[in-house]
């Protein structure tokens, strides 16, 4: 009978020791999450926005046309830019409009703005990879050529699925335009045509994929619609709390997908950020299938919990012991 007692105690107390603590990093990094200001002269046009997948609390933007081949990387915690990174081995970019990663780090710049309604027959896509490091640096990144299936047209949103890597690109139209899909997998030897797959029902000027993929947000200037994916078959759940902004422009989940985070364009422009819909602090994707760890989000909090109960019931069971020893 002791020995049953003391295996369950240590098998309990084992338990307890197994619960991750709370990262100093994670709550920091939902600090920033809860919105921030640009304080980066250089950052005057700021037109998409991405949360780093491999630095808690940084997110990824740029400016639109007459910048340069450069994004940078702003801690959400001070809104300063901690890196600029310039983009080696392709063209001077146009009108960069939208940023989003992929799968394995890979960051992703849609050089995709026509604020000539259709005047330009191809854009580009550039892909590299996510800096391990934050610092200022040069990085060799790949160059793929965009055609549409119906002809040129103007976009400022493009987003990657963060399971399939399919790049996939939104019009921008005053009377809605339409979801690009774009090939399975972008080649460099010739031009990716995207094809209309289906109807967005806003002038959109950014959009982001949820970190487990189930969700698309679609933003404008004054609203914004949230998606259910259904494999690309969208679904239109319901309309986003959007910030009213200077000039909004861009959009990005939190890596642990409780928070959307709205920029806009000019000089030190806020951050705002809102809940996203049908998620909350206590819920994580990291819960719901996606892939990788809980990246600071709520579902640490369960975790917690659990712990603390584990613990408690691991000191019941050592008290319950002791008090059998007393009477033995």
């Amino acid at each position: 009978m002791r020995r049953s007692f003391a295996l369950l105690a240590g098998s309990l107390l084992v338990g307890a020791s197994a619960v991750p603590a709370a990262s100093a990093a994670d709550d920091t990094a939902r600090a920033g999450d809860q919105g921030f200001t640009l304080k980066d002269p250089r950052i005057a046009e700021s037109s998409g926005l991405a949360a780093s997948h491999l630095h808690p609390g940084i997110y990824w933007t740029h400016n639109d046309s007459g910048d340069g081949p450069y994004i940078y990387a702003v801690d959400s915690r001070t809104g300063k830019t901690v890196a600029r990174v310039t983009l080696r081995g392709i063209g001077a970019p146009r009108d960069d409009e939208a940023v989003s990663i992929g799968p394995d780090n890979q960051i992703y710049l849609g050089d995709i703005g026509d604020n000539f309604g259709g005047k330009w027959p191809y854009v580009w896509i550039y892909r590299l990879p996510e800096p391990k490091v934050l610092k200022d640096e040069t990085v060799t990144a790949t160059q793929y050529v965009v055609k549409y299936e119906n002809g040129p047209r103007d976009a400022e949103s493009l987003v990657v699925h963060p399971k399939t890597g399919r790049v996939y690109i939104i019009d921008k139209k005053e009377d809605g335009g339409h979801l690009y899909e774009g090939p399975a997998t972008l080649s460099t030897s010739g031009a990716n045509i995207f094809r209309p797959i289906a109807a967005v029902d806003l002038w959109a000027t950014d959009a982001a994929f949820s970190p487990d993929g189930r969700q698309l947000a679609v933003r404008g200037y004054f609203g914004g619609i949230y998606y259910a994916w259904n494999g690309g078959r969208i679904k239109r759940e319901g309309q986003l709390d959007v910030p009213l902004q200077r000039q909004g422009e861009g959009v990005s989940y939190s890596v642990d997908g409780t928070k959307l985070l709205y920029s806009s364009e000019g000089a030190d422009s806020e951050v705002v950020a809102e809940d996203a819909p049908g998620r909350s602090s206590s819920e994580s994707p990291a819960g719901k299938g996606s892939s990788g760890s809980d990246g600071g989000g709520g579902s640490g909090g369960g975790s917690y919990k659990v712990g603390a109960v584990i613990v408690a019931a691991g000191a019941a069971a050592l008290f319950g012991l002791r008090r059998l020893r007393r009477r033995s």
